[in-house]
Order: structure tokens, then sequence, then C-alpha cells
């Protein structure tokens, strides 16, 4: 009787211990399909990573393979995803890399902003005489130099200090014709004398001299016409000179002029009375301020480069004819103007473009067009807006990869909006579950 009930309970444990560790493993699948093999908790969809086109060299955007690796330079391959974001300048050309090549690569992008320019014209230049103080001394007569008071290039005179003693056979017989006009009291004679020998440019202290004591002087001694150095000196004593031939030349110091040259490309900039600043080598550390004084009318062509005339002060005479100089003008900057890094722009044989940071490590390269340059920055006179993101750093490779298939154009054209409900238009038609998504909300009221 014992056995028969013992076997009739067993019978009957044995499907409910069945059907509990069924019903354990179903719903353990379950959970674990519904969980994701994550065990996300959050209930959140599992969120797959993209992968990779192809890997590029970063120095070598031709250089594609199909895995990760180095580049023949032996740097790491850089991955290249395709373009799943959706932005007004998304388009042919729009790449996207992720937020850790970005660091790897180290790209700075900059905001274009209106800013004053700041443009500096470097050149050099050579300090000359002031051509406007500097006198030729020439001989009226033909003679002989009895005497040279100066003897080298250089040196210093002053104003009405001896120059050269000349003997000429024209002096003597002014002198002679002066003394018979004194000897026969005609006031007409005496007056054309005398005029004869202004003329001859003998000093009045001599024509006094003669008079004073009615002898003729075998020499006439000349005088220095004003203070200076002596620059240019073509003859020594005993030369015979004649009034073709310039004995030498006297140069002031205190003002000099800095002859330089600027390109054609800058020479719209450059304006009579614009402030100047000169340096030295031979002394470091010291600057002078002048400003332009003459823009000549026409360009060499040669050089194709466009000569201006500096003056400076040089009371200390530390400038001196014949140095070589460093010089910075200073053109007026008027207005404000849309800038960018000059770093940024990429110059090629007919473009200029820069790479556009559109956000989420996408990026596309696009053409403007480019003014003014200044030494930090680039005027951009098209293809950009205030505010707009560009890249300064690893723009090069980022454009490389961009330009392979990119129209250089900006996506954001106002016939945008009329050209994508167009499209939305045609797309409904094939597929109809997608009307709803692209029809406006009838309960909202249109704008006006």
């Amino acid at each position: 009787m014992s056995n028969e009930l013992n076997k009739k309970s067993t019978n009957s444990i044995i499907p409910l211990i069945v059907a509990a560790v069924f019903g354990s493993a179903v719903t353990f699948a379950g959970y674990t399909i519904f969980d994701g093999s994550d065990n996300n908790m959050s209930g959140e969809p599992a969120v797959v990573e993209k992968k990779p086109k192809y890997w590029v060299a970063p120095m070598d955007a031709n250089y594609r393979r199909d895995k990760p690796g180095k580049s023949p330079m032996g740097m790491d391959l850089v991955p290249v995803y395709e373009d799943g974001g959706s932005s007004s300048d998304s388009g042919v050309g729009t790449i996207k890399i992720s937020p850790e090549v970005v660091n790897n690569l180290g790209v700075r992008t900059a905001m274009a902003e209106y800013k004053s320019m700041h443009s500096r014209i470097k050149t050099v230049g050579y300090v000359a005489y002031d051509e406007e103080q500097l006198i030729h001394i020439h001989s009226r007569v033909q003679g002989w130099i009895e005497k040279l008071y100066m003897k080298a290039d250089g040196d210093i005179v002053t104003k009405n200090a001896p120059l050269y003693e000349i003997y000429s056979p024209e002096l003597v017989n002014a002198q002679e014709e002066y003394l018979i006009a004194l000897d026969r009291n005609n006031a007409r004679l005496i007056k054309a004398a005398e005029d004869r020998l202004k003329a001859l440019q003998i000093p009045s202290r001599a024509i006094k001299n003669i008079k004073k004591t009615r002898q003729v002087k075998q020499t006439i001694t000349f005088y220095v016409p004003q203070d200076g150095v002596i620059d240019n000196l073509n003859i020594r004593e005993g030369f015979f000179v004649k009034p073709s031939i310039t004995m030498m030349s006297i140069g002031k110091l205190d003002q000099v002029w800095v002859d330089a040259e600027v390109f054609e490309s800058q020479s719209s900039l450059v304006t009579q009375g614009l402030a100047v600043t000169m340096s030295l080598g031979y002394l470091p550390g010291r600057e002078w301020q002048g400003r332009v004084d003459y823009v000549y009318p026409t360009l060499n062509p040669k050089t194709r480069t466009l000569k201006v005339r500096l003056l400076f002060e040089n009371k200390d005479r530390q400038l001196k004819p014949n140095m070589f100089t460093q010089v910075i003008i200073h053109p007026n900057n008027e207005g404000k103007s849309l800038l960018v890094p000059k770093e940024a722009v990429i110059r090629t044989g007919s473009t200029e473009r820069v790479v556009l940071a559109l956000g989420e490590g996408r990026y596309k390269s696009i053409e403007v067009k480019v003014g003014r340059y200044d030494d930090k920055s680039a005027e951009i006179l098209a293809g950009l807006d205030e505010g707009e993101l560009v890249v300064t750093s690893a723009q090069f490779l980022l454009d490389s990869e961009s330009s392979k298939s990119s129209d250089f154009k900006r996506m954001h054209h106002p016939l945008e909006e009329t050209t994508l409900s167009d499209k939305a238009s045609e797309s409904a038609e094939i597929y109809p579950q997608a009307v709803d998504s692209v029809k406006p909300n009838s309960n909202k009221s249109e704008p006006e």
C-alpha cells in the first residue's frame, strides 16, 4: 500500500520540476534577449560602433589600406568614416573623423571675425644723401688746382672754410679789366667788370681785396658753400679742371633719404606721409621713426617693384649713406574686414580655399575669395560668414581627403528649401509612408 503511494507522489513531483526548469530557462533567455548582451539595465538600445571605410596615411592621402597599420613613413594610419551627419553644409566632399583622430592630428579651429587689419609692409632700403641739400662743385673757368684743402671723401667741412685755390688765365683777365675800369673811373665799366667777376663766382671778399690793393691775384681761393661732408672728390692738387667736370659734392647728414622698394601688389597701400619704422643691423634695438616723402610714379619693369623715398632725421649722424636698413611701412588701417588666421588659407595655383568645421567631426573644403594679408590674418571677401569655424592646423590632410569629391561650394544656399521640398514631394510618390514626415503639421498655423 505504501509503495503505491510513493510511486504516485513521485510521478506527480517530476512534471512540476520539469515545468519549473523549463520556465526558468525561458525567462532567462527572454531577459537576455530584451536586456542586450552588454547587460544594459537602462532599457536604451545598444550603440553600434561605425566601421571605417578605409585607413589612410597622414602625410599621403593616396596611400590607403583596408585595415590599420603603418604608413611608409612609419606613422599610424588614420581611419576614414562614412559621412553619417545631416547638416546644411553636408554634401559632396564632407568627411567625418572620430574625436580620437581629431585629437591625434591636433586639429585646431578659429572663428571668422570682423576686425581691423594691421597691415605692415616689410622691405629693405639704402641710406642716401638728401639730394635737396646736396651741392655739386664745378668751376666756371678752365684752370689748374694749385691748392686743395680737403684731401679725401668723408671730410667734414664748415661753411665759408677754404676749399681750393685755382689758377686760370680767364680769371686773371677779368681782374685786369676790373682794374682798368677803376682807373678810368667809369661807373658803367666798373659795374660791368664787377658783374663779370661775380658771374665767375669769385668771392665778394676777393673782389673787395682787388679794389683795395689794385693788384691782380694769380690764384683765387674758393670757399665751402655749406656745412656737410665731402663726397665724390674727383680732383687732386695739380689737376686741370673745366666747367664740365664735377670736382666734388658736399652733402648734409642732418636729414637723410632712404630708398626702398615695395612689391607691385602692395603699391596701392603706400601713400605719401605714411609713418615708417627703420632699424639697422649694426645698431640692434634702436629704431628710427620717419615718413614716406615721395612715391615714384613708375614701376621697375625688371623687378616689378615700386620705388619709394623715405625721410628720416639724423641729428646724431648715425645714419650714413649706403647703409643697409630694414624698413616697415605702416599703411592706414581704416574700417573692419572679415578675417581668418593666415595659416587657414590653402593657396593653390588657381583657387584659394579653407576647410570648414561643420561640427560633430565633419569637415569640408570650400572655395573662398581672399583679399589682403597681414602678419597674422587674411581678409575674406567672399565664401565665409562671420562666426563660422575654419581649420588652422592639420587642414592640408583634411583638404586632401575632402577635395577628392568636393565641389568646393556652400550648401546652405537660399534656394535650398525649395529644392529639398521638391525632392520630398518626389520621394513621397515612391515612399508613401514618408508623406507624414515631410508634410507640414496641419495643427500649426502657416508662418506669415
